[in-house]
Formats: C-alpha cells, structure tokens, sequence
C-alpha cells in the first residue's frame, strides 16, 4: 500500500470512528497497519500520543477488556488519532483529566496508582448517573474509550475469534441453537 493510499484510509477511517460509522473491513485494514508498523521493532510505537499517554491508554484499555491490549486496541486508536486532531484532541484531553482526577484524589497519576484506585476512579466514570460538574467531562471521555476499545477489540483477530465468527457461510438448514430457545424462553411472560 503506498503512503498517501495508507494516509486516506488512516483519515477516512478515523473521519468514521467520529461520525460512529467505521466499516468493519476499514478497522481491520488499521490493525493490519498497526501490525505493520510493529513488525520492524517488535513494540508499537505511538504517533498521536506521547509515551505516558499511551501507557495510560494501554491501562485503560485492559480494564475496559481484559485482553484488548494485546488484541492492539491501543496501537488501533493510537494511529487513527495520529491521523484526525478531534479525535487525538479527546484522548489527549481525556487522559490529562483521567491523571489531574487521579492525582487530586490519591496523589498519583492512573497508571502509578494501585490497581484498587485505578478501578475505583473507573468505578465512578463508567456511568452516567454519577454525572457531576467534577466528573461530567470524565464520563463522557470514558463513553467514548469504551466505545473504540469495544470496537477495536471485535475487529481485531484476536476479537473475532473471541466471538466465534467463522466468515459468511452457506448452511443446508439454519437451526437456533439450543441455548438460545431456552434463554428466550425463560424470560418470555407466556
């Protein structure tokens, strides 16, 4: 693929993630890309964030999935950022309020704090009914993270396989798996 081919993906793509429409066979060109970059060195890395950033956004990614590091979830919003300044812009801007929270309450940055602090601070940002004037900006920056390492995630192999997707494939008969009838008829009220 040749640089300005790669950049025009890269942009569209990450033009995509901020309209909330990124094709699946976009995403899994941008990991094939991330994969690329790390193949010279064996580490990725990072084009949008600065060193700190990305160890933050690594930590960040592995509570919101167990796994999504090394699925390339960070490397994956890395290298849209580098390629949009809005999306750069609102993990950058998140992860400064992520470390200024984290430091006015336990006097260490998220990624030099303990595991318990870490996961309390999250504890108050994953939901939107602790909206606050203090931690408003931290809830909406925590929507957005979740989001794109969901997708990073599920459009990586690792991911994929995960889910078990096995490709669109011709079936003789289509039948319900069995767990499925049996769940759906437990909640049913009939």
């Amino acid at each position: 693929m040749s640089e300005l081919s790669r950049r025009e993906l890269l942009r569209g793509a990450a033009l995509g993630v901020l309209a909330g429409a990124l094709p699946v066979e976009a995403a899994q060109h941008v990991h094939t890309m991330a994969a690329e970059d790390k193949v010279a060195t064996g580490i990725y890395k990072p084009k949008a964030f600065n060193d700190h950033e990305y160890l933050t956004l690594q930590k960040l990614a592995d509570y919101i999935i167990p796994g999504a590091m090394q699925a390339g979830a960070p490397a994956f919003i890395d290298l849209l950022s580098s390629q949009n300044p809005e999306l750069a812009a609102i993990y950058t801007g998140g992860l400064s309020w992520l470390d200024r929270r984290m430091e006015a309450r336990y006097s260490a940055s998220f990624i030099a704090a303990k595991p318990d602090q870490q996961t309390a601070m999250l504890d108050l940002i994953a939901y939107v009914k602790n909206e606050s004037p203090e931690l408003g900006p931290g809830i909406r920056f925590f929507d957005w993270a979740r989001k794109m390492v969901v997708d990073a995630y599920y459009t990586s192999p690792v991911g994929i396989k995960d889910l078990g997707y096995m490709g669109n494939t011709a079936v003789a008969k289509f039948e319900v798996p069995k767990e499925a009838v049996e769940y759906a008829l437990k909640r049913s009220p009939v």
